[in-house]
């Protein structure tokens, strides 16, 4: 779960990079730079940017991001593409982001047709179209970073950006400021380079954020996305120089001194966290308590029973969570197969728990366990019946919506004793049965046991939350908590 999701803000952060402003010769800017890229302190890909001036006038910035990615001992390939193009006024025309590994590649290209911009997509080997207003975003947006460190300026200096994305299907906003400055020697001669900070507002919780060195003259020497992917500028041969030797599973998990007793069945897990967790973490329901306590976050998970509770009858059609029952660009629910797929497991079953738990049942049972890097969607996971908890996950979101049960995705940490104890970077899902439940299909628990630590539910967008915490969260569990001496 972790590397996709932090490749898929590559979409988010890469373009910025790339330097070039309005008023100043594009023509002399053309050319490409190489990056490599360092994902929890271990080099795990390269990227390449490239600024080219069409005969035109139009201006055409590209980032082909290559990942070759180890997890759980298996070696794969992904590569996220970003491609933007702007008139000769500096408008936006165009815009191409595509990620993928082994399986079908996600595509999305929009263009812009009069007031409105068409974004076709192409997910899970379906294809959507949506219309939507003609974004702002401009060059001058998206090749801000060199306008802010033109003309000498002073650590204060800031400019306000919106770029489109895409994925998200809207504009985001973001602010970039300089907060400081130094020299160095650069190809033997003493140059400024400008620290660079930025805020960018996924949505009215979620911001990532960003640090960035950049020299006088534009060149960014590195930037350090949300202090988990670091882009490093380098030489061609050094920047393509990389193999699979870092498992982003375990280099990203809180491992553990103390193992964790009955991890499955227990009653109740008190832990201490201790990172960079946000208000928008700190999730409080009836499973488990998150709160900020003396420099740190106190959790106590539980294991529900639903002793006393009866489930709604399905289908469920109205009522506070009836929003998640809609199709989503990731969540193909209305298909046609998905449909049917549900239909037969659930039969005629209107109890919505025990829809849910023929639902994980099957899930668990039908789709293999296997690691990857791609960016999930319910149909692919359908057609390959394969994957680990984000495959597990996303398809059982759209199998319970196909069964009339809002549901949506949840990420977090799982207590886990293998490869080494600790708890790892994990995704499962909520149902609404008369009330929110979390339910893990890849443990087959239509009830998740106490050792799941939530951090973020929603949708793609929300989900982008982990990504400022990933592998910088540490446990500690108390010994009585833990596995009784020997």
């Amino acid at each position: 779960m972790t590397m996709k999701r932090a490749a898929a803000m590559i979409a988010l952060s890469l373009f910025p990079r790339l330097l070039v402003a309005q008023e100043l010769d594009i023509a002399a800017l053309e050319g490409e730079d190489w990056y490599g890229l360092y994902f929890g302190g271990q080099k795990a890909g390269y990227a390449v940017s490239t600024l080219s001036l069409e005969d035109d006038g139009s201006v055409r910035l590209r980032v082909d991001a290559q990942f070759k990615v180890n997890q759980g001992g298996k070696a794969q390939d992904l590569r996220v593409l970003e491609e933007r193009r702007y008139d000769a006024t500096g408008a936006l025309t165009a815009v191409l982001s595509e990620s993928g590994g082994a399986m079908q590649p996600t595509r999305f290209v929009g263009t812009v047709q009069g007031d409105e911009f068409v974004l076709n997509s192409r997910v899970g080997g379906t294809e959507q179209t949506v219309r939507l207003p003609r974004p702002s975003e401009s060059i001058a947006d998206a090749l801000k970073e060199v306008r802010l460190v033109q003309g000498d300026p002073k650590p204060g200096r800031a400019i306000a950006y919106t770029r489109f994305e895409a994925m998200f299907q809207k504009e985001v906003t973001g602010r970039t400021e300089i907060t400081g400055v130094e020299e160095r020697v650069l190809n033997g001669a003493a140059t400024k380079v400008y620290r660079v900070e930025t805020t960018e507002q996924i949505d009215e919780s979620n911001t990532i954020e960003s640090s960035a060195w950049i020299a006088e003259d534009g060149t960014v020497l590195e930037d350090d996305i949300a202090s988990v992917l670091v882009m490093r500028l380098e030489p061609k041969e050094v920047a393509q120089d990389v193999d699979y030797s870092n498992d982003v599973i375990v280099s990203n998990a809180a491992l553990v001194d103390t193992a964790v007793r009955d991890p499955r069945t227990r009653e109740t897990l008190r832990l201490r966290l201790e990172g960079p967790l946000r208000p928008n973490h700190l999730i409080t329901d009836e499973r488990q308590e998150l709160t900020a306590s003396n420099g740190g976050f106190e959790f106590v998970g539980r294991r529900i029973s639903l002793d006393g509770f009866t489930p709604a009858t399905l289908p469920i059609t109205d009522g506070e969570a009836a929003e998640w029952l809609e199709r989503t660009t990731f969540i193909q629910s209305d298909d046609p197969r998905i449909v049917a797929l549900a239909r037969e497991i659930v039969g005629d079953e209107t109890d919505a728990f025990r829809a849910v738990e023929k639902l994980s049942g099957w899930v668990s049972e039908h789709v293999r366990t296997s690691y990857s890097a791609s960016i999930s969607n319910a149909l692919e996971v359908l057609d390959t019946l394969e994957g680990d908890c984000t495959e597990h996950s996303v398809l059982f979101v759209a199998l319970a919506r196909a069964a009339g049960i809002p549901a949506r995705e949840v990420a977090g940490l799982i207590y886990v004793g293998t490869p080494e104890p600790g708890f790892y970077f994990h995704m499962w899902a909520k149902a609404w049965i008369g009330k929110w439940i979390d339910v893990d299909p890849t443990f087959n628990q239509p009830l998740a046991d106490a050792t799941h630590i939530k951090l973020a539910e929603g949708d793609m967008m929300q989900l982008t939350r982990l990504v400022p915490i990933i592998g910088r969260i540490t446990v500690h569990v108390d010994e009585e908590q833990g596995a009784a001496a020997p």
